[in-house]
């Protein structure tokens, strides 16, 4: 997935007008479709902990379809209403020149979020089910099928940047989440013909109860995003800055996202003490190795080879680029260990210490912005890459403080509420 965030961005930069399909991409549509989707995006780990038998299922997939599709309609109400231009043109203050970009690319993304419902779904159970190979299959095709539209993107060159990239992330996770379904059939067959009486129900308010602060969870994080671009878009250099947002953000994304599946190992194999021991030097490993390695991109020529050859920016975009990478090499450090932290949790059923992190993030992370445009004197970028610094170092102590009180007691993740 961090792949494809560096393709696209790499392809917006190839086709015309790249400062302004980036910025409205990375702006505006990226994030905004992210915020949408936000809610669903823990439907995985959630599958993951409490899909044991089929009633389960049955009323986790009827939550996921209604809440999928409830989302959805919130996309398709910005996208395509006046709604859209209180929330671009007031809300976000973006720049006039990428307003009607930023509005074709939202369009597009509209299968975006029930895509992402059914895929995170079927993932979880499939997870579950110990056949992980399958979901980095899954990935593989996505990136295969998104690649090949961008592909088809810079042949024809006579098509915006925005809209290849929308157009390739739509049908790369329609393709993932297909590839999904046919996966997951089989061990739906099973689930459903398990005559074995459940320990416990899994009841609608308990779904609720264990769900909704994992929800809230990404949307104060996606939020953030959100709101770290309209206060770019009030900072110096503000086009030049949220030109370059997407593309620092896909390449320390892609360091970071090493650590993201950490969590649902942890909820996996939380029953069973003698795991975590590996899975902590896993952690240990992938933290240190992933920072080493962005340092070294940050203090070798392979940052410009990086941002001007394969990003294909500016040199002018390419230096705010390198000098913003500085700061965000210990990032990579940082995801792992939160994954790992709110693992934990979930995993004992304190969803509410995650969302309590979470919102510790946005006030961090806000408090820097606001900073950032009281003082008005330092470029977009660097105050958004301080912003998230910030925010994730208070989350993850957060997290390791309730994480580190809550080890010894006993699960409760499908305790019955009937």
């Amino acid at each position: 997935m961090g792949v494809e965030l560096l393709l696209v961005a790499a392809t917006i930069s190839r086709l015309a007008n790249p400062k302004i399909h980036l910025a409205a991409y990375g702006g505006v549509v990226f994030p905004l479709s992210l915020l949408i989707e936000a809610p669903i995006i823990m439907m995985l780990v959630a599958s993951t902990a409490l899909c044991k038998d089929w009633p389960a299922y049955r009323l986790m997939r009827n939550f996921m379809l209604t809440l999928g599709g409830i989302l959805t309609l919130f996309h398709i109400i910005l996208a395509f209403s006046p709604v859209y231009d209180v929330v671009v043109t007031v809300m976000l203050g973006a720049p006039e020149s990428i307003w009607e970009p930023a509005r074709m690319g939202l369009q597009l993304m509209t299968p975006w979020t029930m895509a992402i419902a059914v895929r995170r779904f079927f993932q979880g159970l499939i997870i579950r089910n110990g056949r992980t190979r399958l979901v980095g299959l899954g990935t593989l095709i996505r990136l295969g099928v998104s690649a090949s539209v961008l592909l088809v993107g810079l042949v024809m060159q006579n098509v915006s940047g925005v809209v290849v990239a929308t157009v390739a992330l739509s049908t790369g996770v329609l393709a993932e989440a297909g590839f999904m379904f046919l996966c997951v059939r089989p061990i739906v067959h099973d689930l459903q013909h398990n005559t074995a009486i459940p320990e416990s129900k899994l009841s609608l308010q308990h779904l609720v109860k264990f769900y909704w602060p994992l929800a809230l969870t990404p949307l104060i994080t996606i939020a953030t995003i959100s709101i770290g671009s309209a206060a770019i878009s009030r900072m110096p250099r503000a086009l030049e800055s949220l030109a370059v947002w997407p593309v620092l953000g896909g390449l320390t994304f892609m360091f970071r996202s090493v650590g993201i599946a950490v969590q649902e190992v942890v909820v996996t194999f939380a029953d069973r003490p003698q795991f975590l021991r590996p899975i902590q030097q896993f952690v240990w490993f992938v933290a240190l190795g992933a920072s080493a390695t962005l340092l070294i991109i940050a203090v070798t020529p392979l940052s410009t080879l990086w941002f001007e050859s394969v990003a294909a920016l500016s040199p002018e975009l390419s230096a705010l680029a390198s000098s913003a990478l500085w700061m965000a090499i210990i990032l990579p450090a940082l995801s792992p260990w939160e994954s790992y932290f709110q693992g934990e949790l979930v995993a004992r059923g304190a969803t509410t210490y995650v969302t309590q992190a979470v919102s510790l993030y946005l006030l961090g992370s806000s408090c820097v912005l606001i900073m950032g445009i009281a003082y008005g004197q330092i470029a977009g970028l660097f105050v958004g890459v301080a912003a998230t610094l910030t925010g994730m170092s208070i989350q993850m102590w957060w997290l390791w403080l309730h994480s580190h009180n809550i080890r010894g007691r006993p699960k409760s993740v499908h305790k019955s509420t009937s």
